[in-house]
């Protein structure tokens, strides 16, 4: 443990000189005595969490239950009952993930004031955003639901079966750090962790900057940059697929268009832009073992611990292994002995703003139609630590929760001030009931079954069985919308712009079995323009999907290292595809000595983002530079301020189609530029960036050095993270790793008599981080390796890697 101890003095010194340089800001008076205690302080951190769990009896446990332990520290539960089930899932969740799952739904709730006293105006923002009353709306569907009420209630007593047996020597590092103690778990915590997932990957919006940028531009101009098909784009469900069904009316569009821009209106509050993943499915047709192999690779922001917690979960009703959400029951990723499943985010727009007009005299009054309509008042409670509770009153109204008066300084950039918030997720719904019927699916029919209790955030779910069927299905509760409806500001005077029913589920997109013998989605469109329902949304442009369907049409007699191999490839599409044409017009220039080195660099690249390579970090500078040069102009307006850039996809289309077009011209300048001045310009300026900021040409510009991989600690702690990790890929590549985001959990399954599977997230799953088993999992995801996934079929298999088995025993029922 000698080892253990240099971590944490080095962190004890780290830490403390953090927690020093912002003691009243945000802090509670950190208790240096309590902390350095060596029996119950941070020296307790470092001893007993990676024994394996001793036996032990539990009231709560109706029978006993036995865990078998792997050597990377991931329980394999057998239970005789679903509720010992989901009881010692979170039980073992807790004892790994307790702070993570604490603060994260404290975040959720919009509870951190009550640790972080400098924290009530985000704690308002979480509120005001309705993440509680969401929570709340789904959390009365889960319950009145028997299967995922039963396995929440299980869950809960497993999770604080775990936090009643602490002492404060116990408790996780972080709790100590912070100085405070975790509290009993409910059920509308892990309501909120759905929600808090929800927001994450739904809770974007361009109609605040989309509106300026109109107003801006134009509508014809607005039109032709933003509203243009994508270029190269190869839809989720293929081109080509007939739509067997008689479509719903669409809602009448108001005769007159609404464009205005609320007051205090601000920048734009945009998701990551690389939020995505990729998953597929390949049919046994074109595989070397005959049946379909699944793979499923989401990409999400870094962070330790992980995200994710692997498990298997085995109960008289289901055998099933994969990655939890700590926090939740069920498994969300993974598979079983006939099926397995994934997902990656839809992008599909489930979020709109209406401006709302309240009454002069009367400020909870509100017009709607001819009429004023009372709002309804929802009170929060802001508990402040060492300080006075703060009230708050939200408006709700037809459209939703008013986040902001037009009189208030929102929170968060781009919330825009006097509207309404409508976001799907706030409706009751019940996603907990169809993860808990994907671990029992069987067959196709069953993932059908379980896809219709899912409604936000949308997703696209692969599928795969070992009968040979494999399917996707863009997946979730989509409105109803004339085209272009909730692109812009919406007016919430007018009933019209209410959302007016749901595209049928039976009508989404989705396909099974297709004759390209394969599925595949990479945050792409969902389908071609031919499809009946208008489905706007911030989707992916064509790099990713296109590399994954090219190499999945190309390749044939397919083993799981092949699947291994594309979710690990580099191959940069985008480069592939505009660089030569740039290349050609640049080699006519007159170049310096250093600017043709450059050059040289990026004609002998095979364009492949590997970490050892110099020529991506040149290329993604320069494209930068040369994008921001062509629009930084076009998209500014002094009445307005910043707008809307169009997408990457726009720029490569003029770069190819069309390179004498007016938008190289710089307006600001007297002479005319061309592209090809555009390209000099920004390419003399990359090699004075890149020397600024690495220095002279060396190894310090490689891929892997000069951007690398960050994996911050969730709440920011120094010390507790990565940093600096030799990373390939990057966010437009199939391999999307980026400084603080990419692949969060590999997997890939091979179906068919026998299951195998393989699987890696960059973390390690214990949340102790004096533990090795805290981010052991990441040097080997940066080189891109996996783990067989040890799927057992009873307690008594043996294996050379398991190493402990704990015995669980029912007790007296508290």
């Amino acid at each position: 443990m000698t080892w253990i101890k240099l971590l944490f003095s080095t962190l004890v010194t780290v830490t403390l000189f953090y927690l020093l340089q912002f003691p009243q800001q945000n802090l509670a008076p950190f208790p240096v005595g309590k902390f350095m205690n060596p029996f119950s302080g941070f020296w307790h951190n470092d001893t007993g969490s990676d024994e394996i769990l001793s036996n032990r009896t539990l009231p709560g446990l109706k029978n006993s239950v036995i865990v078998q332990w792997d050597d990377r520290r991931v329980p394999h539960v057998f239970a005789q009952n679903d509720h010992d089930l989901y009881f010692t899932q979170g039980y073992l969740t807790a004892r790994d993930r307790l702070w993570q799952m604490d603060f994260i739904t404290r975040a959720a709730a919009g509870r951190i004031a009550e640790v972080v006293p400098g924290s009530v105006e985000y704690d308002r923002y979480r509120r005001r955003i309705g993440m509680v009353y969401a929570a709340e709306n789904a959390l009365k569907m889960m319950l009145a639901d028997s299967l995922s009420r039963a396995a929440l209630e299980a869950y809960t007593l497993g999770v604080n079966a775990w936090v009643d047996a602490l002492g404060g020597k116990d408790y996780p590092l972080e709790f100590k750090i912070l100085n405070y103690q975790p509290e009993p778990w409910t059920p509308l915590k892990s309501a909120l962790l759905l929600k808090y997932m929800a927001w994450e990957l739904s809770g974007f919006s361009e109609e605040l900057m989309m509106t300026r940028t109109r107003l801006a531009l134009g509508d014809s101009l607005t039109e032709a940059l933003f509203f243009r098909p994508p270029l190269r784009m190869e839809p989720v469900i293929p081109a080509g697929t007939p739509w067997p069904f008689q479509p719903l009316p669409v809602p009448k569009k108001p005769a007159a268009d609404f464009f205005q821009l609320p007051l205090n209106a601000a920048l734009p509050f945009e998701p990551d832009p690389s939020n995505g993943s990729n998953n597929w499915a390949v049919a046994g047709s074109k595989t070397h073992s005959g049946y379909p192999i699944l793979c499923s690779d989401p990409h999400l922001g870094l962070r330790l611990p992980s995200i994710w917690y692997e498990m298997q979960l085995v109960s008289p009703n289901v055998n099933t292994y994969g990655v939890t959400l700590p926090g939740t029951p069920t498994i969300i990723i993974g598979f079983n002995r006939e099926v397995a499943w994934g997902q990656t985010n839809a992008g599909t727009d489930v979020l709109d703003w209406y401006e709302v007009e309240f009454r002069e005299d009367n400020q909870w009054e509100y017009r709607y139609g001819d009429a004023w309509l009372p709002a309804q008042q929802r009170i929060e409670r802001i508990a402040v630590r060492g300080g006075a509770t703060v009230i708050d009153t939200i408006p709700i109204t037809q459209h939703g929760l008013v986040v902001y008066r037009k009189h208030e300084k929102a929170f968060k950039e781009g919330i825009p001030t006097g509207t309404a918030l409508r976001w799907a997720a706030h409706d009751p719904s019940n996603e907990l009931r169809t993860f808990l019927l994907l671990n029992r699916a069987r067959n196709y029919d069953d993932f059908v079954e379980a896809l219709s209790y899912y409604d936000c955030p949308g997703q696209n779910f692969v599928f795969a069985a070992a009968d040979g069927d494999i399917a996707m299905h863009h997946n979730g509760k989509f409105p109803l919308r004339w085209p272009r409806q909730g692109r812009f500001i919406s007016d919430g005077r007018d009933p019209a712009y209410q959302w007016q029913g749901w595209i049928p589920r039976e009508q989404l997109p989705q396909t099974r079995n297709p004759a390209r013998e394969f599925v595949a989605s990479a945050n792409q469109n969902p389908a071609a323009a031919d499809y009946p329902y208008y489905m706007a949304g911030k989707y992916a442009s064509f790099e990713r999907g296109a590399r994954i369907n090219e190499r999945l049409t190309a390749l044939s007699d397919i083993t799981p290292e092949d699947m291994m191999q594309l979710q690990n490839d580099n191959l940069n599409l985008h480069a592939r595809t505009a660089l030569p044409r740039m290349l050609a017009a640049l080699e006519k220039q007159d170049l310096s000595l250093f600017e043709s080195r450059n050059l040289q660099v990026l004609q002998e690249w095979n364009y492949m983002n590997h970490r050892d390579s110099i020529a991506p970090i040149i290329w993604d500078r320069w494209w930068d530079n040369f994008q921001r040069l062509v629009w930084e102009d076009e998209c500014y307006s002094e009445q307005y301020g910043r707008l809307l850039f169009p997408r990457r996809d726009v720029t490569v289309d003029l770069v190819l189609n069309d390179s004498a077009s007016s938008f190289f011209d710089i307006r600001s300048t007297d002479d005319r530029e061309t592209f090809s001045d555009l390209l000099l310009l920004s390419f003399q300026k990359t090699d004075q960036d890149l020397t600024q900021t690495y220095g002279t040409f060396s190894e310090d510009w490689r891929w892997g050095k000069s951007r690398g991989t960050d994996i911050p600690h969730m709440a920011k702690i120094p010390g507790l993270g990565r940093r600096g990790l030799d990373t390939s890929g990057d966010s437009m590549i199939v391999n999307a790793t980026k400084k603080r985001h990419g692949p969060s959990w590999r997997m890939v399954v091979a179906l068919g008599p026998e299951v195998k599977a393989w699987g890696i997230y960059p973390g390690g799953q214990s949340g102790n981080p004096g533990s090795k088993y805290y981010d052991d999992f990441v040097d080997s995801w940066v080189d891109g390796k996996y783990y067989e996934l040890l799927y057992l079929k009873s307690p008594g298999d043996s294996h050379p890697r398991l190493v402990g088995k704990s015995i669980l025993q029912g007790g007296a029922q508290p």
